[in-house]
């Protein structure tokens, strides 16, 4: 069928098998090798010392665990490997013989571990030289084709005497091994290996004389597979995972190794078929884990060689998957049918992977024959075959996950497949594709998807008190919300074209009501396990509906708002219904409204509207803001947790860029990309400063971590934005800006307003922070107002635009006296209000007013402004000097003593 292209591929599932084998029959080894050890040991003990004689009335009691039933598959090294002798054992032991036993006689040395040349010469030869007789007999075959050295009859007949020595020599040297009376060396199994290279040629010559010459029709070569099948597992209960190692490896990689060129599908699947029934009929047996895996793999591997063939070989692969899903619950999974049995409320992987992968093989096929009709049907029926078998058998539940993701991966794949539009033009459908193919295939989409969906819905809500288990009902709830949830929006994606729809948002308001009820049931039930968060995951998919309802229905940017409207009906869910996982859903949709405005931070593009204030800005900022505060709100009643944390810090986002984005707004006209300016810096930094003054009052009442980090935050961006854009990038003593007429102009708005909010926000921190922090921005406020006072005064000389013109000597005197005026100021206000902070304040205005006298007056001014500057100057000064004196620190004159009179 398949060949050079899978040349390697053979050699490495060869050399994994023997990897396998080797592990296996290490293993094995070891055990015998003890046990002989054990043997001995107790032979000599008989010689020794006789055993104390049984009571007359006690029997030997049979262990009671004979009869019970094989527990859940396991590793071969937690199964006992079969004898390959046929010695008789020892009677058992009672434990008073057992107990003498150990007391007296004397430890035994451990038997000295195989070294490497022992290990070369009787283990690792052997196995080579039995995978080399098998590979062998695959390339003689595959070289008597090529070659055309004698006819296919004479192959077929060559092929099975081959098989039949290899199956006879294995039999022999099995019985020849068991009847020896010499102890077996720890070598290895011969006998198993020479079995394992037998049935993997008598695999072959069939299948050859089936697929390739057609001398046999395919009910005889079913029968013929089957009989090598079932004596390949009848020889490995013999001879131990050896055999079954290389035997289904080498029943796998048949079809490889011996191919004609030509493919025949339903040939090869009814192969894989046999094979596969086989090797889980062993595993199931010998409770081998790992044969049942290798045999998963492979079989999933075997589907990818016609994926890219068309829809012609739909069939065929269908029936491989369906085939395989068969066996593997008749056999594979614990607790339904033939398979082991297993505790109740436990999730055996083995068991789900098993379901798991077969239905991650019926998706392949889907979405590789373009959503076939054949396809779609077994897809379907695998997954129902699912549910219905992880219903039954706990052991399986894990393939729900499996089944809800390959249902999306399908109706996604389909929802993005080339050409949605068509469902929506009004024409009709596109040229080339004829409007009944289209309607039969959003028909038959839109049947699968009810199904789905009531299906994983329903059986979700049923599984609730079903286990003993928390992680049962959970699985189950969780895949019954997911499952609806996601088929509605592939579907929503590939019909409506993710444009308004209101019939969808009906769709999502009716599921909304199904896990709203469903919520509202398992509320009033008795505590079971699982059922806390299994009511938290129905919460969920209500409040996921309802969202999606508002997506569905509404435009632009109401997403955004229907998901932060999310939030705050969570977090009141969660103070109604204490379930800690309502919790962390509030904030998990704080963090996608918060990612969304990450990706467009102007919500609804281009559209925000012109008018200020009064734009989408405000409600896609300003809802999502308000719902952020009110979650918070709620969340705090029950606790300060991580959850709180991050809608407070959603909250105080939203809220932040609401200001922000409103204030760019207003100062562009709307532009939303237009170059900053004073005005905008201006109102940025009085924003960033108001917020952080009310973040500080809130702290001292709600102790938040958030609202402390906030404030810091806004603190630390009005500062950056204050000195990088107020005074450098837009300083209008540096650059050309015309800073408007009046005493109402920008530089109130820019500098004395900032420098007002810097000195509340300082008294505002004093006591909370430190002196340092709060004297720092004391100190921004000072030189604020200071700067304010400056420009206004160039303002007054120069008009709107402050560069032009000349400094005279009268502006230069007016600086002077404005800014030692202002240090009295603020020295009258630091004496009448007791404060040392604005006297201290003064006193650096006064500085630098002396400063200026001596540095550039003394240089620039001429004439009776230097004099008057100076005089003015001296003026202050003394007055200043005669206040600290007088009344700031006034000494008490001690009084005289009073004269002493004679007596």
């Amino acid at each position: 069928m398949f060949d050079a292209p899978f040349d390697v591929f053979a050699v490495m599932i060869a050399i994994a098998a023997f990897l396998i084998a080797l592990k296996a029959s290490n293993q094995a080894t070891e055990l015998r090798r003890r046990l002989r050890s054990l043997e001995a040991a107790l032979q000599a003990q008989r010689q020794l010392q006789p055993p104390p004689p049984l009571p007359v009335q006690e029997q030997p009691s049979t262990p009671e665990t004979s009869a019970a039933e094989p527990p859940p598959l396991a590793p071969e090294a937690e199964a006992a490997p079969p004898l390959v002798t046929e010695e008789a054992s020892p009677p058992p032991l009672e434990p008073s013989a057992e107990a003498g036993l150990a007391a007296d006689a004397p430890p035994s040395l451990p038997a000295p571990a195989p070294g490497f040349e022992e290990r070369l010469g009787t283990r690792w030869v052997v196995w080579i030289g039995g995978l080399a007789l098998a590979l062998g007999g695959f390339f003689m075959v595959r070289y008597s084709i090529e070659a055309g050295l004698v006819g296919p009859g004479v192959r077929v007949f060559l092929g099975g005497l081959f098989a039949a020595a290899l199956l006879g020599a294995g039999e022999w040297t099995r019985r020849k091994e068991s009847i020896s009376s010499i102890a077996a060396l720890p070598i290895a199994n011969i006998p198993a290996i020479l079995t394992a290279a037998g049935t993997a040629v008598a695999f072959a010559t069939v299948y050859a004389a089936y697929a390739l010459y057609g001398f046999l029709v395919p009910a005889t070569a079913f029968v013929l597979l089957g009989i090598v099948a079932m004596g390949t597992l009848a020889a490995a209960l013999l001879h131990g995972p050896a055999l079954a190692g290389l035997g289904v490896v080498g029943a796998f990689a048949t079809p490889v190794l011996v191919s004609s060129g030509k493919s025949d599908y339903w040939a090869l699947y009814i192969y894989l078929a046999i094979v596969t029934a086989a090797s889980f009929g062993l595993a199931r047996i010998r409770l081998w884990r790992w044969l049942a895996v290798t045999t998963i793999v492979f079989a999933v591997l075997w589907i990818f060689p016609g994926l890219d063939t068309g829809d012609m070989h739909v069939a065929p692969h269908a029936f491989h998957v369906i085939s395989g899903f068969v066996l593997a619950a008749l056999l594979v999974v614990c607790g339904y049918m033939f398979g082991p049995t297993i505790e109740d409320g436990q999730i055996e992987p083995v068991s789900s992977s098993a379901l798991g992968a077969y239905l991650f093989g019926a998706m392949l096929i889907v979405l590789s024959s373009a959503h076939a009709d054949l396809s779609l049907i077994a897809f379907t029926l695998l997954v129902a075959a699912t549910l219905f078998v992880a219903w039954r058998a706990d052991a399986a539940v894990g393939a729900l996950g499996a089944a809800a993701a390959t249902v999306f991966i399908v109706f996604a794949e389909w929802a993005v497949r080339a050409n949605p539009d068509m469902l929506v033009l009004p024409g009709g459908a596109m040229p080339g594709i004829t409007p009944t193919a289209t309607d039969s295939a959003v028909t038959q989409h839109l049947v699968m998807a009810a199904i789905f969906a009531a299906g994983f819905g329903i059986a979700g809500f049923f599984a609730q008190g079903r286990s003993n288990s928390a992680i049962i009902p959970v699985v189950w709830s969780a895949a019954g919300v997911a499952t609806p949830i996601a088929i509605l929006v592939a579907l929503y994606a590939r019909i409506a074209h993710l444009d308004r729809s209101i019939p969808f948002a009906i769709l999502a308001v009716l599921l909304a009501a199904a896990f709203g009820s469903a919520t509202e049931t398992l509320t009033r039930r008795q505590t079971r396990p699982g059922l806390a968060i299994s009511t938290a995951l129905f919460a969920t998919g209500t409040l996921g509906a309802l969202a999606l309802a508002l997506t569905f229905a509404l435009e632009k940017g109401w997403l955004t708002i229907a998901l932060a409207l999310m939030s705050l009906g969570t977090a009141w869910i969660a103070l109604q219904r204490p379930i800690p996982f309502l919790r962390w859903l509030a904030a998990i949709f704080a963090g996608i409204v918060t990612s969304r405005i990450l990706y467009d931070p102007r919500i609804v593009g281009d559209a925000v509207g012109t008018t200020p204030i009064f734009n989408w800005l405000l409600w896609g900022y300003g809802l999502p803001a308000a719902s952020f505060w009110g979650a918070s709100i709620f969340l705090r009643r029950r606790g300060d947790d991580a959850p709180l944390r991050m809608v407070e810090a959603a909250a105080i986002l939203f809220t932040a860029l609401l200001a922000f984005m409103e204030v760019r707004h207003f100062a562009t006209g709307g532009d939303m990309i237009a170059s900053p300016s004073l005005l905008e810096a201006a109102l940025q930094v009085c924003v960033a400063l108001a917020m952080a003054i009310g973040l500080e009052r809130l702290r001292l009442r709600s102790h938040s971590i958030v609202h402390n980090v906030g404030a810091i935050v806004l603190t630390a961006i009005a500062g950056f934005i204050g000195v990088f854009g107020l005074l450098f990038l837009e300083n209008p003593l540096l650059w050309h800006i015309d800073v408007g007429g009046g005493l109402f102009n920008l530089l109130l708005l820019g500098y004395a307003l900032p420098a007002v909010l810097m000195l509340l926000l300082a008294y505002a921190v004093a006591d909370a922070r430190g002196k340092i922090y709060a004297n720092t921005i004391a100190g921004s406020a000072l030189v604020f107002a200071l700067v304010y006072l400056t420009l206004e005064i160039r303002r007054f000389y120069h008009g709107p635009f402050l560069t032009s013109g000349e400094t005279t000597g009268a502006e230069q005197y007016t600086y002077s006296i404005g800014w030692l005026a202002f240090g009295v100021v603020l020295l009258g206000i630091g004496i009448l209000a007791n404060s040392e902070r604005a006297r201290l304040a003064s006193a650096a205005v006064i500085a630098l007013t002396i400063l200026k006298a001596f540095v550039i007056d003394m240089s620039t001014l001429t004439g009776v402004y230097r004099a008057l500057s100076f005089m003015g100057l001296g003026i202050v000064l003394v007055a200043i000097g005669w206040l600290y004196q007088r009344i700031l620190f006034r000494r008490q004159a001690t009084p005289p003593p009073a004269p002493q009179t004679g007596s």
